[in-house]
């Protein structure tokens, strides 16, 4: 009697312990409910979002990838969904009122969760507090949006290039415009054939050795020519380097300033021949006059004229000249010929 109530007893320690593991481990698993932590290190927030996408009460919330905590409740509030989020306490320093919530998956077409951004700046939230949503950057439904509106955009080009619409859609459309590009196509072909057989000078520039050379030879001549010119030698190597000519140019250049200068405000003859309106006159009137003494001597009038005209007159007075001329020589060789002096004395 005494062993069957000792057994009786065994079996009933067993069973407690067994059931007190599995109560345990129940309790384990709820508490922690995916890197929460027990419910006393957890703290609660919450957020709203117009479409949730299936989000589910348990969903994970992650905050920078990492878990977090859970989604413990979720309700309508006006035409919005309110979510309360449970969090671990330990990475309440990162989630502050900068952050953002936001609608996230595990994968790809995974089940939704919840994605927290950390900051470092901004004060941290409080159990209860809201924490701002936000839309979640290549969620399925902005890029399907953006497919559709891709296509839409393409289908349009698509009417365009048929409605002959563009150059692309003229050269669909256009038989002229087809045949010119056809055209355009042959003469590049032809410009290529006549390179390739050396014709012209750019064919013979490729096919030729010896244009290939000469113009080898004048790139060395103009590169060398340039090498001279910045190592300061010739009259163009030494206006580029020498300072003291550039110096002398310059006040070369202020002086030609300084003398139209002079010039613009009627310094000296020049400058008042330009501005003065009385000795312009002056000039003026002087040229007119030499004009008309030029014209008297082409028309024969006057002495002067006559004498630029009249050949006789001319002749006449170059021999009675050369005899003037004889006169003084013959004088000089006999004066007492010429000179004859007599004294007489009553």
């Amino acid at each position: 009697m005494a062993r069957t109530r000792s057994l009786a007893w065994a079996q009933l320690k067993i069973g407690i312990v067994g059931v007190a593991a599995i109560a345990l481990a129940i309790t384990l698993i709820l508490a922690v409910g995916g890197q929460g932590g027990f419910s006393w290190e957890r703290y609660a927030l919450k957020t709203k979002f117009t479409d949730i996408k299936g989000l589910k009460s348990g969903a994970v919330v992650r905050v920078a990838g990492v878990d977090v905590g859970k989604v413990t409740e979720i309700g309508f509030v006006g035409a919005e969904v309110e979510i309360t989020l449970e969090v671990n306490e330990a990475h309440q320093s990162r989630i502050t009122d900068q952050s953002r919530a936001s609608i996230g998956s595990l994968s790809l077409l995974g089940e939704p969760i919840i994605d927290v951004s950390p900051a470092s700046a901004g004060t941290p939230l409080k159990d209860g507090d809201f924490i701002q949503s936000g839309r979640t950057p290549g969620a399925i439904a902005d890029v399907a949006a953006g497919a559709t509106a891709t296509l839409e955009e393409a289908s349009g080009l698509i009417k365009e290039i048929r409605g002959g619409k563009g150059t692309v859609g003229k050269l669909f459309t256009d038989e002229q415009m087809y045949k010119e590009l056809n055209e355009f196509v042959g003469s590049a072909q032809a410009v290529a054939t006549g390179l390739q057989q050396g014709r012209g000078s750019l064919g013979m520039l490729i096919k030729d050795p010896a244009a290939y050379r000469q113009a080898n030879l004048a790139l060395t001549n103009l590169q060398d020519m340039t090498r001279r010119i910045n190592a300061g030698e010739g009259s163009l190597g030494r206006l580029l380097k020498d300072d003291a000519l550039a110096r002398s140019m310059t006040s070369a250049g202020a002086s030609a300033d300084r003398i139209l200068g002079g010039l613009q405000r009627g310094e000296g003859t020049a400058g008042k021949l330009l501005t003065d309106e009385a000795l312009w006159k002056r000039f003026n009137s002087l040229s007119d006059r030499i004009d008309k003494v030029v014209a008297t001597l082409e028309t024969s009038n006057g002495t002067a004229g006559r004498l630029l005209h009249d050949k006789a007159l001319y002749e006449n007075m170059n021999g009675t000249a050369n005899e003037l001329k004889q006169l003084i020589a013959d004088i000089r060789k006999d004066p007492k010929k010429y000179l004859n002096v007599r004294v007489s004395i009553f």
